[in-house]
């Protein structure tokens, strides 16, 4: 009997239950919540054989973490010095990771290995930074090193996707024709640094490295060189590299022309042209500018007629010229402020390689700017060096706008096209106004240095636009 009303009294329990949980509502089941996630890269915890070993024979080399590991392959992110003929193996196998390699050691060597960014963890990814093994064939490690900074000289700016490479080799043809001993790769300021060094005598170079071959494969590859071979052993100073293309490289747009705008495709024999004007307004500082797609084969000056005001009064003082690939027609004059000019491009006034031609006459109405419209400049550079001839650069998304060789320490200029402006000075070795490349098969001459200023400079119109910039401060 007692029993039975223990039992009854359990189904009481479990009924009024589960009408406590009807009347409230149904229970949202949550999962377990996990712990915070993790941020932490794997940690070497041991190394066979051991780090800074000396007399290693063994070219198996086997690295313990202490979590479940991934491997990043690829030759920029392994980096072993001296370099090795042969890609070693790299193989994981959960906490482990055991590295052979494949060339015989060189005697009396000291072997360096820059894990980059090879190993992250298996679950978030997290990578080991700054793994690096060293050890000896010998019996002891080399500690000399080499330090510096790589600049690209036309802008004076940072590409980190630059190589810096030791060469034993003295001569011009070792950049083209063999891999380098030693390599670095820049931080993101600019800088390599080379340790476990030999006391030898070296001959360094920075380069773009197209294609992973650690070799100059064309002129208009950047290249860096010092003047003269460094001694790690001697050298105390920071090296400072400047990159340069000895040569642009040529473009070539082998696109087939699409259709015109008035739908006629290769029917249209038209020639097709854009102007410089900007709001249909034209900059009392520059030329008139007409760009084509080919090259122009013929234009005659007689066919093209330049008026301003209502009037339709002819200017006279109109010069008309090509620029050296022929695909830009320049048309220059005083230009006067707040002007209506008409220019007449007369029937049969130019073609172009392709026969396309001026088919009809033409013309293009604009109106010139008004001097309110620019801002006027005013600059003190302090600490400028006069006598190296220097070239103040304005710089607008990577591109130079205009430039002024400079005599004095103040610079002024009455009418400037307002905008965001980076600044650079240029020293200008030749005198020539422009930057100039460096060549290095032959004459060895580097190129012209140009110092970038750190202030942004913004020109405002119808504004005295007035700054103080110290160029030692950097």
């Amino acid at each position: 009997m007692k029993k039975v009303s223990a039992f009854l009294g359990l189904l009481l329990t479990i009924s009024s239950l589960c009408i406590g949980l009807l009347t409230t509502g149904c229970a949202n089941i949550v999962p377990p919540q996990g712990g915070p996630r993790d941020t932490l890269p794997p940690r070497l915890i041991n190394v066979l054989p051991a780090d800074s070993s000396t007399g290693i024979t063994t070219r198996t080399i086997q690295l313990f973490f202490d979590e479940y590991i991934e491997v990043q392959q690829g030759q920029d992110n392994l980096i072993i010095s001296p370099l090795p003929t042969i890609a070693p193996v790299v193989e994981s196998k959960l906490r482990d990771l055991t590295l052979k390699l494949k060339d015989s050691l060189l005697p009396n060597t000291t072997y360096s290995i820059d894990f980059g960014n090879t190993v992250k963890d298996f679950t978030e990814g997290n990578i080991t930074k700054g793994l690096r093994y060293v050890f000896s064939t010998g019996s002891y490690l080399d500690s000399l090193e080499l330090v510096g900074s790589v600049q690209v000289a036309e802008t004076g700016r940072i590409d980190s996707t630059l190589i810096v490479i030791l060469h034993k080799d003295s001569t011009d043809s070792a950049l083209i024709k063999t891999k380098p001993i030693y390599l670095s790769k820049l931080d993101k300021n600019g800088r390599f640094h080379f340790r476990n060094l030999p006391p030898d005598r070296f001959f360094i170079y920075a380069l773009k490295d197209e294609g992973g071959m650690r070799r100059l494969a064309k002129n208009s590859q950047l290249l860096a060189f010092a003047d003269a071979p460094v001694y790690p052993l001697l050298q105390k100073d920071s090296l400072l590299l400047r990159a340069f293309a000895a040569e642009q490289e040529i473009v070539t747009n082998t696109a087939t022309p699409g259709e015109r705008p008035n739908g006629k495709g290769d029917t249209d024999k038209r020639i097709r042209w854009q102007s410089s004007l900007s709001n249909n307004q034209q900059d009392l500082l520059e030329p008139l500018e007409f760009r084509f797609e080919h090259p122009i084969q013929q234009f005659d000056t007689a066919l093209i007629s330049l008026y301003k005001d209502s009037t339709y009064m002819k200017v006279d003082s109109l010069r008309i010229t090509l620029d050296s690939t022929r695909k830009k027609l320049i048309l220059n004059t005083g230009w006067l402020e707040g002007t209506a000019y008409h220019l007449v491009l007369t029937k049969g006034a130019f073609s172009d390689s392709t026969e396309r031609t001026q088919s009809k006459t033409d013309t293009v109405q604009f109106t010139s700017k008004r001097k309110i419209d620019y801002g006027k400049v005013k600059l003190r550079l302090r600490g400028l060096n006069l006598s190296a001839t220097p070239v103040l650069q304005w710089i607008q998304n990577e591109k130079l706008i205009r430039s002024f060789t400079l005599s004095a320490t103040e610079f002024t200029n009455d009418l400037f096209v307002p905008g965001d402006y980076q600044l650079r000075i240029l020293y200008d070795a030749n005198g020539n106004g422009r930057w100039d490349t460096g060549q290095f098969f032959g004459t060895r001459r580097q190129p012209e240095k140009v110092q970038p200023l750190d202030k942004k400079i913004s020109i405002k119109p119808g504004w005295t636009n007035e700054y103080e910039i110290d160029i030692t401060d950097r």
